[in-house]
């Protein structure tokens, strides 16, 4: 099978083929399912079908590029960075300081970047299933300021494929309006990995969208959550959140500092309180 497979891939080589998108989108899948039986039935992946494996993964990223316009591969593209920029910054260790401590263990830690500024980071522990939280953060998202007083509104303004949204958000009103009305064009992408799961975004332009009047457009990212089950216990949820935020206007950095702390410190309450309350057939 698998040389007959080859000879389809040769085949959409013929000039007379070239706009046969069925046919070029059939050649990489059927190279995809016979690579993996081999995989399976052998003791380990040749030399040589590592290099096909990555060949055909790129021909099949490259033929779902063709899907989208220029347009919608740049949002795209401007998801994948955000995500890549968050894990780094994740990912080194050195160089954060505690910026609030909570009896229940939440913490929020903070460091500053030469390229972004100062970053803040959430660590919490949420005694429900990842499924709950991704079910809440991703496929609910529009109705998160139902629960989220910090959130007067988000609303999805165009989808492109399956993990890429383009959204906008209007922060709430802060108690006595110290920080006057916010709101936020985003690109957000989720990918899995494995058991973890990651939520990135970060501010774009979007033409459907202008800046409204009266409202300051402010300014995030990179910026992203982790969601992975508790080493040991399942049932609960380990949440990073990454958040790098310019809230333009002039606005003293001291105040600016513990409004982004303590807005950390309070969706992980609200997102806790919200989920007691959410039936568990629903997660």
């Amino acid at each position: 099978m698998l040389p007959a497979t080859f000879k389809l891939c040769a085949g959409i080589s013929y000039r007379h083929l070239h706009n046969m998108t069925g046919l070029k989108r059939r050649a990489a899948v059927a190279i995809a399912q016979e690579l993996n039986k081999c995989v399976f039935n052998r003791p380990g992946p040749s030399k040589w079908i590592n290099q096909v494996r990555r060949r055909s993964s790129l021909l099949s990223s490259r033929l779902e590029e063709k899907v989208f316009g220029e347009a919608e591969m740049s949002y795209i593209k401007q998801g994948e960075e955000a995500l890549q920029k968050s894990l780094k910054i994740l990912g080194d260790q050195d160089g954060w300081k505690t910026e609030t401590m909570v009896d229940n263990g939440d913490k929020v830690l903070s460091k500053v970047l030469p390229d972004v500024g100062k970053v803040f980071r959430l660590e919490v522990v949420v005694d429900q299933p990842m499924g709950c939280l991704y079910s809440e953060l991703v496929e609910k998202m529009e109705q998160m300021g139902n629960w989220n007083p910090n959130v007067k509104e988000i609303k999805i303004l165009q989808k492109i494929g399956k993990d890429t949204v383009i959204t906008h958000e209007t922060a709430a009103a802060t108690p006595g309006n110290i920080v006057g009305p916010r709101d936020f064009v985003s690109v957000r992408c989720s990918k899995r990995r494995g058991s973890t799961c990651v939520l990135a975004g970060m501010s774009t332009a979007y033409a459907g969208m202008p800046e409204q009047k009266g409202v300051i457009r402010a300014e995030n990212g990179p910026t992203c959550m982790i969601l992975r089950p508790l080493t040991g216990d399942p049932s609960q949820t380990k949440l990073t959140w990454l958040l790098s935020i310019d809230l333009k206007g002039w606005l003293p950095k001291t105040l600016i500092n513990q409004v982004l702390s303590q807005t950390q410190v309070d969706f992980a309450n609200h997102l806790r309180k919200h989920l007691s309350h959410t039936p568990a057939v629903s997660c």
